[in-house]
């Protein structure tokens, strides 16, 4: 659908996220880059970042526990930018609201299914039917399937653009369609089908393709349904004082 999300709504996100996403990159996308290696140390690093909540240890994490033999918690988190950043979430949250409105509106069957799970965990976004958002900067996905996320759902893409490029549609190439998302559009596709990106041509200097895609996450899901919002405060509040001690030891070693 053209020009359905309002401008201020994606500045806001925009402003609100892009240093974030800018500043972590990450190899940990090997299907979506079409890499075969089985180390994600062989991995292009692509600027890309996860916020909201998310159902992995980090190495760093798993570590911590183990030095200090402490039983691993149930793997459900706050990203790193809830937690450093939470106006800047806040901010993010407007354009999150509107793509769970649009997805209601254009595809209430699908939305019903999500939905009914999402109102059963507490580690969600702002009462919306997602417990996470994807950002990518100029990042372009090779073919695969995503994973990870609700199987009876619908995936979704917008885009903010900044300067100019062309390229970059989206493509389902078994079905001989691509879709040239742009600023102000959704994109709602199957994403458990092949899909990927055509290359994109930056035409003016610093020109950024900032895709952001919405989704639930099924482990998510099943780790937290029916848990208490007592018990979501209890855990978070636990884990950013196990984070808190892992920063400030780094800190430490690299002084």
């Amino acid at each position: 659908r053209k020009n359905l999300i309002s401008k201020q709504k994606l500045d806001d996100f925009y402003d609100a996220t892009y240093n974030y996403t800018v500043s972590n990159t990450s190899k940990n996308r090997g299907s979506a880059q079409g890499s075969q290696t089985k180390s994600v140390k062989h991995n292009k690093p692509i600027k890309s970042a996860i916020i909201g909540y998310f159902d992995k240890w980090a190495p760093n994490h798993k570590h911590y526990f183990k030095q200090h033999g402490i039983q691993t918690p149930i793997s459900v988190r706050e990203t790193s930018f809830n937690s450093t950043y939470p106006d800047k979430m806040k901010k993010a949250e407007s354009l999150i609201k509107e793509i769970d409105k649009l997805y209601k509106q254009l595809l209430p069957e699908n939305y019903k299914k999500q939905i009914k799970k999402a109102r059963q965990t507490h580690f969600k976004i702002a009462n919306t039917s997602f417990t996470t958002v994807t950002t990518n900067i100029n990042f372009r996905t090779s073919i695969h399937k995503d994973k990870g996320d609700d199987i009876d759902g619908f995936g979704n893409l917008a885009v903010i653009q900044r300067g100019s490029y062309s390229g970059g549609e989206t493509c389902l190439p078994q079905y001989g369609i691509g879709v040239n998302v742009r600023e102000g559009d959704i994109l709602f596709m199957d994403v458990h089908e092949w899909h990927g990106n055509l290359p994109t041509k930056f035409e003016t200097p610093n020109a950024v393709r900032m895709s952001i895609v919405c989704y639930l996450r099924t482990d998510i899901w099943k780790k937290t349904k029916g848990k208490t919002k007592h018990f979501k405060e209890r855990h978070l509040k636990t884990i950013r004082r196990y984070f808190g001690k892992i920063k400030t030891r780094i800190t430490k070693k690299a002084r």
